[in-house]
């Protein structure tokens, strides 16, 4: 049985609040490409009115809508700590409807309610990946990190923002 591995990341231009996020979907048969092949699989989308925390959302659910629910397990390579921690917090985001303190709705609550909903439906498995570390600390899932938080740094450059 295949595993399924998607690496996940964002880069936003805060000023004008458009960003843009990278994806690489691989499966473990294609762990041994070169790093050039597996390049060139990787998939970018542009956001607008956006901010970090929430491009790293959009990239993620955005890429799993691109990614075949035969894709399973599906693990989830992201640097984003608000991913990362949105399951512990699932309990008190529906308990308080999705509200802030205030009662106010919580700035990125369908984003949220969206995320859970493809945890609830998808066989998925968050792994947390250190971003920005030195070339020669990186084992062979932080070069193919490598490879999807350059693209999205370099698209998000590369458009007239």
């Amino acid at each position: 049985m295949t595993e399924w591995f998607l690496f996940t990341d964002g880069s936003v231009h805060p000023q004008t609040k458009c960003g843009c996020g990278a994806a690489l979907l691989i499966g473990s048969d294609e762990l041994t490409l070169s790093l050039d092949v597996l390049r060139s699989r990787i998939i970018v989308h542009k956001f607008t009115d956006t901010s970090s925390t929430k491009l790293e959302l959009q990239t993620l659910l955005w890429a799993l809508a691109e990614t075949s629910e035969a894709c399973a397990p599906l693990s989830v390579y992201t640097d984003s700590q608000n991913i990362l921690s949105l399951p512990d917090r699932r309990a008190g985001f529906e308990a308080h409807h999705y509200l802030s303190k205030k009662g106010l709705p919580l700035r990125n609550a369908a984003l949220y309610q969206a995320f859970f909903q493809l945890m609830d439906q998808r066989e998925l498995r968050l792994v947390k990946v250190k971003g920005h570390k030195p070339a020669a600390h990186r084992n062979s899932i932080d070069r193919l990190f490598k490879l999807v938080d350059k693209a999205s740094r370099n698209a998000c450059r590369n458009e007239e923002i």
